[in-house]
Formats: structure tokens, C-alpha cells, sequence
């Protein structure tokens, strides 16, 4: 079925499956594979080489329209469990249906940041926090198609553990 992807529709942000935490924005990680520079004697310059399932630090950031008791206890110097539930609109473009896709990160964060923003009369303070991903896994309609763990040597996208021989070789 050709599906053309359109927009999201809206999305809420819970903690621990259960807790609203209301907000206007978010900034989903970047996901930068380590690299390895590869020189020398039969090539022709230099190659690039990303070390297989190992990321550079990934980064939520969370932007808040006013300062609220959820923004606050987000900024505890501890885990917090997120999950960001998402309707995505996608057209059937045969069928001619408009229709929507679920999409749901899930991570564990610990605070970097907390940016109180601006206070003026009549006005959203605009504050923000970022923080650092330890774990993140993205599920569509259901299915998981991600799933990052440095901590537990897992990358696994599509069904494919690609850490799975490295976690076998080292003994985990």
C-alpha cells in the first residue's frame, strides 16, 4: 500500500506511561554513529568507517510554554521514563483515504539542563530542559522498529540485532 506521509497531527508526552507532562515542542535525539578514520597503505586517501551499532551521546530537548509542577520534577537529578505518543497522518494515495499512524518514542533521560526562559506580562516563559538519552526505542502502530541501549550493548533497527554477535564475542 503507498502510504505518503503528511504531518502529525498531535502528540502528547507522558512520564512513566502514566503522567501528562504538558509542553509545546520537542527535539527528538540525533543518532551520529562513532567513526573511525581509516588510512594507510591500499587506499587512496582516507575512509570513513562508523563502528558498528555505537552512537556519539544523544540529546532530548523538551520545550515548555510556562513553568508547571511537570517541568520542575523533570529537572530531579535522577532517571526519568518518557514517551512521547504521537498521530501521524499518512494518505493512501490508491485508495485515496486519509489515515493515522501511531508513533511512540520511548526514553530513559537524565536532566543536563533547565532553561527557565523569560517572564513578561501576557506571555508563554518559553522555558526548556534538555537532557541525556540513555535508552530510546520508536514503535509505529504497535511494532518495534528501533530500539537503542548503549548501556546494554543493543542496537537493534527493523528486527536486526546488530550487536548481538559483539555482545556474544565479549561475553555479555
Amino acid at each position: 500500500m503507498p502510504n505518503f506521509d503528511e504531518s502529525v497531527i498531535n502528540f502528547a508526552v507522558y512520564e512513566d506511561s502514566v503522567e501528562y507532562v504538558g509542553m509545546a515542542g520537542v527535539t527528538l535525539p540525533n543518532l551520529a554513529a562513532i567513526v573511525q578514520t581509516l588510512s594507510g597503505a591500499g587506499i587512496a586517501g582516507n575512509v570513513e568507517v562508523p563502528v558498528l551499532g555505537h552512537y556519539d551521546v544523544m540529546s532530548l530537548t523538551l520545550n515548555f510554554r510556562t513553568t508547571t509542577e511537570h517541568s520542575v520534577r523533570l529537572s530531579e537529578p535522577r532517571r526519568h521514563n518518557i514517551d512521547l505518543r504521537m498521530a501521524q497522518q499518512i494518505e493512501d494515495t490508491v485508495a485515496g483515504e486519509v489515515k493515522v499512524q501511531s508513533i511512540k518514542h520511548v526514553l530513559v533521560v537524565v536532566p543536563k539542563t533547565d532553561t527557565g526562559g523569560t517572564v513578561a506580562p501576557a506571555a508563554p516563559t518559553n522555558g526548556s530542559g534538555e537532557y541525556s538519552v540513555r535508552y530510546w526505542a520508536t514503535y509505529i502502530d504497535g511494532a518495534k522498529v528501533r530500539e537503542i541501549d548503549p548501556l546494554n550493548f543493543i542496537c537493534e533497527v527493523n528486527g536486526v540485532d546488530y550487536l548481538a554477535d559483539v555482545r556474544k564475542a565479549i561475553g555479555k
